[in-house]
């Protein structure tokens, strides 16, 4: 372990620049949060490793965004036993998430967790509410459906920011998060032929993320190596988690979506009833009590 690793316990993104500000790039850490996420969930080996590079991505596409309020949602639906992958993260790189169907299980392809056969065939939508009247929304098709590639399309068209997106999850045989974590480059308008040709040069060298989590790079060794001929310019480091802000309350607006006649039956029957949060599993209790106020309030 490097010195600059062991002083970091803690996920966090790096953000830097390079060429002089022709390109903007950020790095992460994250098996601490796709941990926390398989935990919560029970994810399969795939399942996890889908669902922590959406995580990674979300994190870092969150770190991205300029106002306190400001709140990202990635969702990607394909017609793969996963069912679809749902992830939200906010400004300060608070991420949460979760999978269609998390006990999912393939046989790996080709020695790798098949992520793009668990996604199938589908859509990536990004939506950034930044306190605008309507949130902004753009939605492109999966190209490979292993979500690096695809954001990376993303990006070209939805955003026209040339871009290059690399995530990766390893999975110890215990099913435990060994690794996590990917980087996101940005070519500015303003790049030129020369800085282009170089980084892709550059990423041509790296073959796979996940090879270079597994050597225990941390995220400014990743820069270093993608960037480092092209001045790399670290700005600041920001910690990262998995954050869920559920709460009783909150939850219980999905209790009071199903309906009074809904609600009444299940206080005729007389039993608590449990409620799960999506993004994190957190189970909450209404009591027969809880129920009748619930009534009353939404009369």
């Amino acid at each position: 372990m490097s010195s600059e690793t062991a002083n970091h316990k803690n996920d966090y993104i790096v953000r830097a620049t390079a060429a002089n500000g022709q390109v903007r790039a950020f790095a992460a850490t994250t098996r601490n949060l796709v941990e926390t996420a398989k935990e919560r969930h029970g994810t399969s080996p795939v399942a996890t490793a889908a669902l922590g590079r959406l995580l990674t991505a979300g994190a870092i596409m969150g770190s991205m965004m300029k106002n306190d309020t400001d709140m990202l949602t990635l969702m990607i639906r394909g017609d793969g036993p996963l069912g679809g992958i749902t992830v939200t993260a906010d400004s300060h790189a608070n991420v949460k998430g979760y999978v269609g169907n998390p006990d999912v299980m393939l046989p790996p392809k080709n020695g790798k967790l098949d992520v793009g056969g668990a996604v199938g065939i589908g859509l990536l939508q990004v939506i950034k509410d930044m306190g605008l009247k309507e949130p902004y929304s753009g939605q492109t098709m999966l190209v490979t459906s292993e979500i690096a590639e695809d954001l990376t399309y993303y990006f070209a068209n939805s955003e026209q920011v040339p871009s290059s997106v690399g995530l990766g999850v390893l999975m110890e045989k215990d099913n435990t998060v060994r690794r996590a974590g990917g980087f996101i480059i940005q070519m500015m308008p303003f790049a030129t032929e020369e800085t282009i040709s170089q980084i892709e040069e550059n990423l041509k060298q790296v073959t796979s993320v996940t090879a270079l989590l597994d050597q225990g790079k941390s995220p400014e060794e990743l820069l270093t190596i993608l960037l480092g001929n092209v001045g790399l310019e670290i700005t600041d480091t920001i910690d990262t988690q998995f954050y869920c802000n559920c709460s009783k309350e909150r939850v219980e607006q999905a209790v009071v979506s199903v309906g009074r006649k809904e609600i009444q039956e299940m206080i005729n029957e007389g039993e608590t009833i449990e409620v799960k949060c999506q993004f994190c599993n957190t189970a909450y209790h209404y009591t027969i009590e809880d129920l009748k106020r619930i009534i009353q309030r939404s009369r």
